[in-house]
């Protein structure tokens, strides 16, 4: 059986959440392989509603989830975050969630050093969520992070410290926040050691006797390959590389550890914060995808930008994230609209490109070129299978494989688990 990894297909806030957690019923292990807290699953599960943001998203299927090394660690979001689905009844302890050693942390002064700077930026804001992601791998890359394993020798952890806090203070100072002392910072990560290193292991080798083993195993992917530091709208992207490839390199397993590739897509488009966004739309129909389809970030709680379901950026995802095929969420939201526009191009200083520029100032010069289809009257919502649909929504569908070069083997229906349809299960593969 093939592995399966799972990467939104556009700027995030997918509904990923929903196709990780059905899917895990099929998996045995589910493991985050990049990115931290600044990226949020909502999970619907009959009167229960789990909001996940670092813990792997099958946990909530009682499988065991696993941190890979690819992620950066806020220790206190972890554990509040442990605490908050605890309290809803699910287990998480070092039995069923465990952590690679080697995985950077997030500490305060990440936090700190983020908001300063998005403030000093003024009118040009990234639109960070200002929780330290990017400083934290800016540490590792530099390498100068504390890592959790660092946290087992405390021995190591003061001139560590000197060696961070020369660089963030100096920073923090210049842009005239409050700095941070050596010894606070160090009776912090003191104080959560015995928290934290219960979980700790080796994933790499954990992972591979498991394959070995015959496991299957989920990767779960968080934001989406717009969003990538290499792909995505530079420089409004995260700090990670969110396509499928870095799951080999964010768990310590080979370049083959992905198996099949899901990316997921909603029938429309979303976006959080700042950046380009060809297809956006500002008018009533705009207004009507966001109250549809509940458009708020499940992290941040901004309102999500809304607009036309962009063919040209998901067949650049579909081809730099290596998409073998996607599941495409919230069709319903389109029920019951007169007629649907999907962008398939783009006009650039009077010509037509089919392919979104890498330059930001080429970027706020594109214009959307659509195809307009009718929509349909009856409903899509809660379908379970593809004799449900209007026949006018298995046009859109079909439309969609063509132009993205990628075929839809999951359809979702509405935020219950149930409402899916399957044509082509990823574990079969």
């Amino acid at each position: 059986m093939a592995n399966v990894t799972v990467i939104g297909a556009q700027w995030g806030d997918e509904g990923k959440g929903k196709i990780v957690d059905w899917l895990a019923s099929r998996a045995d292990i589910v493991v985050r392989f990049q990115g931290g807290h600044n990226a949020g699953h909502t999970l619907v599960v009959g009167e229960q509603v789990y909001k996940l943001s670092l813990l792997p998203s099958g946990l909530v299927r009682g499988k065991t989830g696993v941190i890979g090394n690819g992620v950066v660690v806020d220790p206190e979001a972890l554990l509040n975050e442990i605490g908050r689905v605890s309290a809803q009844g699910l287990d998480v302890s070092p039995a069923t969630l465990r952590i690679a050693e080697n995985c950077p942390l997030i500490l305060p002064v990440h936090g700190a050093i983020d908001r300063a700077r998005e403030e000093a930026r003024g009118d040009r804001k990234i639109g960070t969520t200002g929780r330290g992601i990017g400083p934290a791998y800016e540490d590792k890359v530099a390498r100068r992070a504390i890592r959790l394993c660092d946290l087992a020798e405390p021995e190591t952890l003061d001139w560590k410290l000197d060696e961070l806090l020369l660089h963030h203070n100096t920073l923090l100072a210049g842009l005239g926040a409050p700095t941070f002392e050596k010894a606070d910072l160090l009776k912090h990560l003191t104080d959560l050691a015995p928290k934290l290193l219960p979980y700790m292991t080796e994933v790499s080798e954990l992972l591979d006797e498991n394959s070995r083993n015959g496991q299957r195993i989920l990767f779960e992917g968080a934001q989406a390959v717009m969003l990538d530091v290499d792909h995505g709208t530079y420089p409004f992207v995260t700090s990670s590389n969110t396509v499928a490839s870095n799951a080999g390199t964010g768990t310590g397993l080979g370049p083959r550890a992905a198996g099949f590739v899901l990316g997921i897509a909603k029938a429309y488009s979303t976006r959080v914060g700042e950046g380009p966004f060809p297809s956006e739309l500002f008018d009533d129909t705009g207004r009507t995808l966001g109250e549809r389809g509940h458009e708020f970030g499940t992290v941040t709680g901004r309102p999500r930008r809304c607009g036309w379901f962009d063919a040209m950026l998901v067949r650049r995802a579909v081809r730099v994230g290596g998409v073998d095929g996607l599941a495409l969420t919230k069709l319903d939201v389109l029920d019951g609209l007169p007629e649907i526009k999907i962008c398939v191009g783009y006009e650039l200083d009077g010509k037509t490109v089919r392919h979104f520029p890498a330059a930001p100032a080429a970027q706020s010069r594109i214009t959307p070129v659509y195809e307009t289809m009718d929509g349909w009257t009856d409903t899509t919502h809660g379908a379970r299978s593809w004799a449900d649909l209007p026949a006018q929504a298995i046009k859109y569908v079909r439309r969609i494989e063509e132009l993205v070069g990628a075929p839809v083997t999951l359809l979702s229906t509405s935020p219950e688990r149930d409402d899916t349809i399957l044509m082509r299960d990823p574990f079969q593969d």
